[in-house]
């Protein structure tokens, strides 16, 4: 089974695009099939970080059956074992997909024949995003160290965890109150604490179940542009109050640190970490990259356990 890794984030500009062709290298090199999918429906860019000038077939000729299966439209990179998958040609509605585009994409998602899958998303918490993130139990969120930045990385996992609440709702078998309570057109600004309050009360004897299903979502975490002048435990902070105010599972990876250099290699449309091997930034991303491995094993060895 492959690895999925959505990448997202609660605003633009915080360098999604650049950790998720920059953790993808890294995999590569480590002799993993790696595949990247640009899901920035609308607003695609990977393929200029990865030096790809006109990327023709993508996920448009998926989507409109000139090929069948999804993997026949990734194309080698300059890195050995490193795919590319865009969304550069597909239509400028594609940022509205219609509900079985979305599934369609998801399912052929799942299927790819790479050891790890990673998804560019876009920004913010639309629902073709949210439901993207929700294809893998692992997540990785990525901010800057700026308030507004960290404001809305907090929005962003509210969303995302309100979403994976309801789908568990949604596909399990809940009392009929739960469910006609939490999908009630009424009741759209409920929000998660509301919706376990509605467990607590119609269906106390799914508590443990709902809980355990949400502690199946694992959200990492990652600052980017971080500078010296940062609190250097600001990521641990983060992850101490989703820890504690969630019942998911969440993990900061580490921060990156600012070069100058990084917007340089992607104007010059070169790999960051290819360029610049030897940077501070470089090895940041290193050590987040054998930190996601490391999470991964524990997680395989867990489950063989169970």
């Amino acid at each position: 089974m492959p690895v999925i890794y959505p990448i997202s984030s609660g605003k633009g500009g915080v360098g999604k695009s650049f950790i998720a062709a920059s953790i993808g290298t890294l995999f590569a090199k480590l002799g993993k099939k790696v595949v990247l999918v640009d899901l920035d429906l609308g607003a695609s860019n990977l393929h200029t970080l990865l030096g790809i000038k006109n990327p023709k077939n993508g996920l448009n000729s998926f989507l409109n059956q000139t090929v069948k299966k999804l993997d026949r439209v990734a194309v080698p990179t300059i890195v050995s074992n490193l795919f590319f998958i865009n969304s550069l040609y597909c239509s400028m509605e594609i940022a509205n997909l219609y509900h079985t585009q979305k599934l369609k994409i998801i399912r052929a998602i799942t299927k790819l024949p790479f050891d790890y899958i990673i998804l560019d998303l876009g920004a913010g918490s639309n629902f073709n995003t949210l439901d993207f993130f929700s294809t893998s139990q692992e997540g990785i969120i990525i901010c800057t160290p700026e308030p507004t930045s960290i404001e809305n990385c907090f929005r962003f996992i509210k969303a995302a965890y309100l979403r994976k609440l309801k789908q568990i709702i949604k596909r399990h078998a809940f009392n009929s109150a739960v469910k006609n309570t939490v999908f009630s057109p009424n009741k759209t600004k409920m929000e998660a604490p509301d919706i376990i309050d509605v467990v607590l009360k119609h269906d106390p004897d799914r508590e443990n179940f709902l809980k355990n299903k949400l502690s199946e979502f694992k959200f990492k975490l990652i600052i980017n542009q971080f500078r010296k002048n940062i609190d250097e435990t600001l990521g641990d902070k983060i992850e101490t109050v989703c820890n504690r105010h969630f019942y998911s599972n969440f993990q900061f990876l580490g921060n990156i640190s600012y070069d100058e250099r990084i917007p340089e290699s992607v104007v010059s449309k070169n790999i960051y970490v290819n360029k610049y091997p030897y940077t501070t930034s470089s090895a940041d991303l290193k050590k987040i990259t054998e930190k996601i491995i490391k999470s991964r094993r524990l997680t395989s060895q867990a489950s063989k356990v169970s």
